[in-house]
């Protein structure tokens, strides 16, 4: 493969390897995916891929950091909306279809929580968190000016249960054949996981919840 010249070609290679790498958290998870496979899967030697990322983890935040932001500004947008005191309700069912617009994001969310920040350095870990920071504060803002309940820690709170939540459930949501198979027997039926369903109750709780504290 040529060197790239130019930094549309740069970043035509950048996007070629988080594709691959996307591919392969989403078929593999995480844990179980390594710099190696990545550049096999998007066709780039090992030193070729050395010239993009420096690795796995920072393929893995710059993809998260992309997605993320997509995300949020979609989400203020949806918040700007709202006035002040919005019903719980559609608050929770509000940010239930955000998520489910960004797939991709969802996919990876659980991934982030469970394994990426184990085994990230102190410096990537702390540009991905600066970044996050600023964004979340952007959300918070806005949460904060719909429920004058949750100013400054509350609506953090708010937030990082949320994102716990959602992550856990949308995992759940994730059933292999014998899973499926188990869930389809009747006397199983009520324990099978609604992503929809399930998160925008808890939204809901947790809203209350901190609301009234």
């Amino acid at each position: 493969m040529q060197r790239a010249r130019t930094d549309t070609q740069k970043d035509e290679r950048k996007e070629a390897i988080c594709k691959a790498a996307v591919t392969l958290f989403k078929r593999s998870g995480y844990e179980h995916v390594s710099f190696n496979g990545i550049a096999s899967e998007a066709k780039f030697t090992k030193s070729n891929m050395y010239r993009y990322f420096s690795s796995k983890e920072e393929i893995f935040l710059t993809i998260f950091a992309d997605l993320f932001q997509d995300w949020q500004k979609d989400y203020i947008k949806r918040l700007k909306a709202f006035k002040p005191n919005e019903n719980i309700h559609t608050f929770a069912l509000n940010w239930t279809n955000s998520f489910l617009q960004y797939p991709k994001f969802l996919d990876l969310t659980p991934l982030l929580f469970l394994s990426l920040e184990k085994n990230s350095s102190y410096e990537q870990l702390l540009k991905f968190k600066t970044s996050s920071k600023h964004l979340l504060y952007e959300i918070a803002c806005e949460i904060s000016r719909i429920y004058p309940n949750l100013q400054g820690e509350k609506a953090f709170k708010l937030l990082n249960l949320c994102y716990a939540v959602t992550s856990n459930f949308w995992s759940a949501n994730s059933q292999n054949e014998a899973l499926k198979e188990i869930y389809s027997q009747v006397e199983f039926k009520d324990m099978k996981p609604d992503f929809d369903r399930d998160l925008i109750e808890a939204i809901k709780i947790i809203v209350k919840g901190i609301n009234t504290h």
